[in-house]
């Protein structure tokens, strides 16, 4: 009873060190995502799928997504800033605001060639997003000029 009893504790004891770590992964993945600065909280929707949680990070010209519960440190997607336009915005319905949280926009981006995406964000990362979509730097598209 006794040998019984040490193993199950045993066997908790290391559930709970390899949740300890799986979470220590992901803060570290977040920060090394977040330390070049430009990102935030970011649901994404392609036509037809379901919501993904993440964290968007402004790049010279792309938009760099990431999957929330992701180990990768490279993007599941990237969206070209030369090619992405917002083709509408709205409040999320309430299905939607569910999983995405309160206090979010979705905006519908269409992309060449044509794609759509569904962003969701916050008013002020809105805000940004929209700033970063219009500004790009000089000379950045030089290489279209032909």
């Amino acid at each position: 009873m006794g040998g019984t009893l040490t193993d199950v504790i045993w066997i908790l004891v290391v559930v709970i060190v390899l949740a300890a770590l799986a979470a220590a992964a992901l803060a570290a993945r977040r920060f090394l995502l977040e330390r070049g600065g430009g990102t935030v909280e970011c649901g994404l929707r392609r036509p037809g799928g379901r919501w993904h949680l993440g964290v968007a990070s402004y790049q010279r010209d792309e938009l760099h997504w990431y999957r929330a519960l992701g180990v990768l440190l490279r993007p599941s997607t990237s969206l070209p800033r030369r090619s992405l336009q917002v083709v509408s915005r709205r409040e999320p319905e309430p299905p939607e605001e569910h999983v995405l949280g309160p206090s979010r926009v979705i905006v519908e981006l269409g992309a060449d060639p044509p794609s759509h995406v569904e962003l969701a964000m916050s008013e002020q990362a809105l805000t940004g997003f929209l700033a970063w979509l219009e500004a790009s730097p000089p000379g950045s598209h030089l290489q279209d000029i032909t």
